[in-house]
């Protein structure tokens, strides 16, 4: 728990807008000033002050992983920048978040650590993070999510066709990889002496690893990456979900190595492999049913239609006629429906957790009771089940998921280009460089 509490502890400090917080954490002065302008938004020395405070106390028992405190400082300033952008940019089209949808999120966050929200306000205020302040950052979080999720739905669809070129190209594998990386990074319209700069700074960084630096100490006080303070960690990844340059370093590399210099587009990584594993033939449980949907609307309430398919179920199970056929005649969904309610063979999640609970109560042959979704009022009738080979399938769901990926990555980041280059962005901390903008995350 005290991890999960210090890993949002980071995000809070990261993201954190209000000025509320505690003063011996803080440590802020009397008289605060500006020390960057974001579009309409400020931000304050004492927000500064308290983002970098919370990571100082993350590592506190090892405060030399961290780069020095002004590079530290204009680290987070550039996360708070970029985030405020996202945030205004949600907000001027429209996007909101209720406070009933940041109570649901807490509860998540909760529940995910097996606690009571009680608990995580507590655990919050021991790590001296103001629980109002942690609401708004939630609020901003699911704000740019759904801002993201705006940018990247006009997307066009993955053809077939797509998938196909990837699948014959050999690309998709399902192994897995925990790779961590460290980015020298070099601007845009880089000149020769400026890559020649960079270049020199990665063999520098390298030169100390090689020389027994720590690889995550070295990520956080060099990396100019936005996981720069995560010590670059990527996390698990599937092998053909990374940049090519990683996975074929990731494909020819044992645990533990750490690869030569790469020259990358936005400049120069340093990429270590942490682990590998590897996914075996996927085998799941397939389900065949049927069922039968009478649907809520206006015109149809809620215990009309719970009474309607029950009487439906009671011609099948106690008047033992034919399901198929009552089904052609009363069921309203129209995909189903004319099939004789057939839903075809199918792993227990594929229509959502309600019917998976039902269907994974009933035997072979079994007609359930009438449940409810958010479509209306079912039952459901188990024909049978098996034991699937869906490897082959999973991997064209993965082609697609990676291409999908690939494509909304591209999409974010163009946007995220193009709000921070038409933003005014006036950065006023002391030894930073007042025209610079800030690397989008």
């Amino acid at each position: 728990m005290k991890k999960l509490v210090a890993v949002f502890c980071v995000l809070f400090s990261v993201f954190a807008g209000a000025p509320a917080a505690r003063a011996q954490l803080l440590r802020v002065e009397p008289l605060d000033r500006i020390v960057a302008i974001a579009e309409d938004d400020v931000i304050l020395q004492s927000e500064l002050d308290r983002a970098v405070a919370q990571i100082l106390a993350q590592y506190r028992s090892n405060p030399q992983q961290l780069p020095p405190r002004d590079v530290l400082n204009r680290q987070v300033l550039d996360r708070l920048i970029m985030m405020r952008l996202q945030v205004q940019r949600a907000q001027s089209t429209g996007i909101r978040v209720t406070d009933t949808e940041v109570d649901q999120a807490m509860q998540r966050i909760a529940q995910q650590n097996h606690i009571e929200v009680n608990q995580l306000r507590a655990s919050l205020a021991h790590d001296g993070v103001d629980f109002d302040d942690f609401r708004k950052t939630l609020r901003d979080e699911l704000l740019v999510q759904r801002l993201r999720q705006r940018v990247v739905q006009g997307m066009g669809a993955i053809t077939d066709a797509e998938v196909d070129t990837m699948l014959a190209s050999g690309s998709v594998k399902t192994d897995e990889v925990h790779l961590a990386h460290i980015l020298i990074g070099l601007p845009d319209g880089a000149n020769a002496q400026q890559i020649q700069q960079a270049k020199d700074k990665a063999d520098d960084v390298k030169k100390q690893i090689d020389g027994g630096m720590d690889f995550t100490a070295a990520a956080i006080r060099y990396s100019n990456a936005p996981d720069a303070l995560d010590g670059g960690d990527l996390g698990w990844r599937r092998i053909d979900s990374v940049p090519e340059a990683f996975a074929a370093i990731a494909e020819n590399s044992q645990p533990g190595q750490i690869s030569n210099i790469v020259r990358a587009p936005n400049g120069f990584h340093i990429i270590k492999v942490i682990d590998k594993r590897s996914n075996a033939k996927q085998m799941v449980t397939e389900y065949h049913a049927r069922h039968i949907v009478i649907a809520v609307s206006e015109l149809v309430a809620s215990d009309e239609a719970k009474k309607k398919v029950a009487d439906l179920r009671h011609r099948i199970v106690d008047n033992h006629e034919d399901f198929a056929k009552v089904a052609k005649e009363s069921s309203q969904d129209p995909q189903t429906g004319p099939l004789g309610g057939e839903m075809g063979w199918f792993p227990i999640d594929q229509y959502g957790t309600k019917v998976a609970e039902v269907i994974a109560a009933l035997k072979d042959n079994d007609v359930s009771q009438p449940f409810q979704t958010d479509v209306g009022w079912h039952i459901l009738q188990l024909l049978g089940k098996r034991e699937a080979d869906r490897t082959e399938q999973s991997k064209r769901e993965q082609a697609r998921e990676i291409i999908r990926n690939r494509k909304a990555d591209d999409e974010y980041e163009n946007f995220l280009r193009t709000i921070r280059s038409d933003a005014y962005i006036e950065v006023r901390l002391p030894g930073a460089d007042a025209a610079a903008k800030p690397a989008a995350p």
